[in-house]
């Protein structure tokens, strides 16, 4: 007889928070990562794998190969991602522009392919100051909820490489900060009669098939 507990949306970034966490990182490497995972939904072991050969600003796409099927996938991601990339590749050796190479490096000499152990270090010193704790992967959720606002079900799981839509459908959840945001709202408009009045739907009365002339003839009211 134990009730089901209804299956919220996964944990991702406000867009503040995104924004307060974009602004402490302090390399143009770290913000071109940050940008492609919060655009692409790669997993964060798929774009630490990510290739020069892989990478198509024209298109504005990138190569990942998924981790459950290495399957190669051309995923989109934004111009921003792109333009971050473009500042972060200035100040690289040949070496690693070479199509075969990877494209995130460590930033301290010799340097190494970026690893994931690395990256999430990036992330926490990034955030030591601001008292957060969100993790690469949080990242991904907060691309794939973006993307469910304007996407649809089926294309959200094309992008986030998930083998079936009940994976994909948590990300149609609201936030629980949104929910109790709207939740605030509708209190403020039961305080307010104003608001609760603006807030009801005024229909023009040629929609309804009535003049308007005739309507304020009949009824009255302030033109």
């Amino acid at each position: 007889m134990r009730q089901k507990v209804p299956k919220r949306a996964p944990r991702s970034l406000p867009d503040t928070a995104f924004d307060e966490l974009f602004a402490a990182m302090r390399y143009d490497r770290d913000r071109a990562l940050l940008a492609f995972y919060v655009s692409s939904g790669a997993r964060p072991s798929e774009l630490l794998g990510l290739t020069n050969r892989l990478v198509d600003p024209e298109n504005q796409t990138i190569g990942v190969i998924r981790k459950g099927t290495k399957a190669l996938q051309h995923v989109p991601a934004s111009p921003d991602a792109f333009v971050w990339l473009r500042l972060y590749r200035r100040d690289l050796p040949a070496l690693c522009l070479r199509r075969s190479a990877p494209v995130f490096w460590t930033l301290r000499r010799r340097l190494r392919p970026l690893e994931y152990d690395a990256a999430r270090a990036v992330l926490l010193r990034a955030q030591e100051a601001l008292g957060t704790d969100w993790s690469l992967h949080d990242l991904r959720h907060t691309a794939l909820m973006r993307m469910s606002q304007d996407l649809n079900l089926v294309e959200v799981r094309d992008i986030a490489g998930h083998g079936s839509l009940r994976s994909t459908e948590p990300y149609l959840q609201p936030r629980q900060e949104e929910v109790l945001a709207h939740v605030r709202e509708h209190f403020e408009r039961l305080r307010d009669p104003q608001r609760r009045h603006d807030a009801q739907p005024h229909l023009p009365s040629s929609v309804l098939g009535y003049d308007a002339e005739d309507m304020l003839e009949l009824f009255g009211g302030v033109r």
